[in-house]
C-alpha cells in the first residue's frame, strides 16, 4: 500500500523561511521559480459518504505560474492528477483522526495522471457525486541536495493560499522531523489537518459562511 506521511507546518515569514531553505541548499523542481498554480476539486455524494469514511477523491489541475487560467471552467479542460486518500492510519495500525501524540499523518495515498479534467467530472457526475469543496494555491516545490542523505526522498512545499502560508514536509518520519527543525519549527507546531479543515475553522473565527477556498479576482 502506497502510504503518504506528511505535517503542515504555519509559515508567517515567508521571506525568511525560503532564506532559509536556500542556507540549507533547497532547489525547486519544476524549472525556473518552481511556483506552480493549482485548482483543486474535491468530490462526494450528495450524503458525503466518502467524508463520513473519511476517504477523499480529488483532481489537481497544475499550471505553472503566469499561465493559470482566470476561472475554474477554463481550467478543468486540461490534464490533471487524480487522487484518493484513504483514513488515517495510526502508529498502532488503526484508523481515525490524527492526534498531536500521532506527530504525523500517515494515510493511504493513489494517485496519477488522466489527460481530461472534465471527461472525469462527467463520470463521476453519473456515478452520483459532485464536486463538494474547490480550493485554489500556489505550491512551490523543493528538495534537498543529494549530499543531504537523511533527505532522500524528502519534499518540501511552500503553499500559498487563501487563507496564509504554509509548507508541508513529505517523507519519512525522521527527515520530517529534521527539516522542520532546521527550517525553525518544534514539534507543537506541526498540524496534522487538511485546507477543508483549516478553511473552516477559518471561516467560523471569521464569523463567514462556508464557500470555496479561491482567491479573490479583480473582474
Amino acid at each position: 500500500m502506497a502510504q503518504e506521511i506528511e505535517i503542515k507546518l504555519r509559515v508567517k515569514d515567508a521571506e525568511g523561511l525560503r532564506a532559509a531553505l536556500k542556507g540549507m541548499g533547497a532547489r525547486a523542481l519544476h524549472g525556473g521559480t518552481g511556483r506552480v498554480h493549482e485548482w483543486n476539486t474535491v468530490f462526494d455524494t450528495a450524503r458525503q459518504d466518502l467524508r463520513k469514511r473519511e476517504q477523499l477523491l480529488r483532481t489537481r489541475i497544475e499550471t505553472p505560474d503566469g499561465q493559470a487560467p482566470r476561472r475554474q471552467d477554463q481550467a478543468q479542460q486540461q490534464p490533471a492528477l487524480l487522487t484518493f486518500k484513504g483514513p488515517v492510519v495510526t502508529r498502532a495500525g488503526r484508523r481515525g483522526k490524527a492526534t498531536i501524540n500521532e506527530r504525523h499523518k500517515v494515510r493511504e495515498e493513489i494517485q496519477f495522471r488522466i489527460t481530461d479534467a472534465a471527461s472525469l467530472a462527467k463520470i463521476l457526475e453519473r456515478l452520483g457525486m459532485r464536486p463538494r469543496f474547490r480550493y485554489e494555491k500556489y505550491r512551490t516545490t523543493f528538495r534537498l541536495p543529494a549530499a543531504k542523505r537523511w533527505a532522500k526522498g524528502l519534499l518540501i512545499e511552500l503553499d500559498e493560499t487563501p487563507i496564509g502560508t504554509f509548507v508541508e514536509l513529505e517523507g519519512r518520519r525522521k527527515a520530517i522531523d529534521r527539516a522542520a527543525k532546521e527550517l525553525g519549527f518544534s514539534k507543537k507546531d506541526y498540524i496534522l489537518t487538511n485546507y477543508l479543515s483549516l478553511f473552516a475553522e477559518d471561516c467560523r473565527r471569521r464569523d463567514k459562511r462556508q464557500g470555496d477556498m479561491l482567491f479573490h479576482r479583480r473582474k
